[in-house]
This record gives C-alpha cells, sequence and structure tokens, in this order.
C-alpha cells in the first residue's frame, strides 16, 4: 500500500478524534449507532481518508471525496459538536488551526475584503 497523503492522515486522526470522544457513528447518517470497538473505528477511518486496502481503487477515491466534502461543509460530527462552521461562516473561526489550509486562508481574506468594500459603500451612500 502506498504511502498517505497529509490530508488522508488528517481525515483518519479526525475520525479517530472522533471515536474517543465517542461521537463516531455507524452506518448511513449515524444510524447505525455509536461505534465502541477501536478495530471498527480505525476501519471507518481508513475507509473515509480513502487508505484502505479493501477498497478497490475508484471506491477509495470516491469515499474521500465523500469525507473531504462533508468536512468542508462543516457536517462532521467533530464540527457539530465543538461548533466549528463551515470556511465561509462568519462570526466564528472559519476553519479549525489544525486544518488550516491555502484555500481556507484565501477564502477567509476574499470575505474580509468584501465587507470591507460593503462598509465603505455604505458609507458613502449616506
Amino acid at each position: 500500500m502506498a504511502k498517505t497523503s497529509p490530508r488522508q492522515r488528517k481525515t483518519a486522526g479526525r475520525v479517530m478524534h472522533e471515536f474517543k470522544h465517542g461521537e463516531l457513528k455507524s452506518g448511513r447518517r449515524g444510524k447505525g449507532g455509536k461505534v465502541k470497538s477501536r478495530r471498527q473505528a480505525i476501519a471507518i477511518a481508513l475507509h473515509e481518508s480513502g487508505a484502505s486496502k479493501y477498497d478497490t481503487p475508484s471506491a477509495r477515491k470516491r469515499a474521500f471525496a465523500k469525507s473531504k466534502a462533508k468536512e468542508a461543509r462543516g457536517e462532521t460530527f467533530q464540527q457539530e459538536r465543538e461548533g466549528k462552521s463551515h470556511i465561509g461562516a462568519r462570526g466564528r473561526r472559519k476553519v479549525s488551526r489544525a486544518a488550516r489550509g491555502v484555500i481556507a486562508a484565501k477564502l477567509v481574506r476574499r470575505g474580509r475584503v468584501r465587507r470591507r468594500v460593503r462598509a465603505r459603500v455604505r458609507s458613502r451612500s449616506r
């Protein structure tokens, strides 16, 4: 098996964090209940990060893309429980310090600039 990418390791770490805090659930939309077995948590982490040797390459890609999208939307159990939101949110930290990347920083900056521009336009119109 090839070495996992940093992004895959981050996803696997997030899943194991959820397991440690009792937030990891099995099945679709968490309908299967809480995961109690460490071995099952590891299997879920490898699957979500696209690093499981038991999945086909296309299934690995699909699973990893799905978990990346879930993280970007702020729909992971960890993000919901800890109050972290999606990247474009206002009033909260845009993205966790651990997950901060070039894309996230760019989106944050872009949002700040737009707010400044809107404020200037409003002050001129008064």
